[in-house]
C-alpha cells in the first residue's frame, strides 16, 4: 500500500521543491544579489534642466 502513496508523496516534495527554490531566488533577486551585473554599481547622469530667463 504504501508504494501507491510514493508518486503522490514525491509530487508534493516537488512542489515544494519548487516553492522553496523560488522564494530564495526572489529573496536573492530583490536584495540586489542577482539584479547587479557581476558587481557593476550603477551609473547615475546628472542632468540639469533650466529654461530661459525672459
Amino acid at each position: 500500500m504504501s508504494e501507491n502513496n510514493g508518486v503522490g508523496v514525491n509530487l508534493i516534495w516537488a512542489v515544494t521543491f519548487l516553492i522553496v527554490v523560488g522564494v530564495i531566488a526572489g529573496a536573492l533577486y530583490y536584495s540586489g544579489f542577482l539584479s547587479k551585473a557581476g558587481g557593476v554599481d550603477e551609473k547615475k547622469i546628472d542632468v540639469k534642466i533650466e529654461t530661459p530667463a525672459n
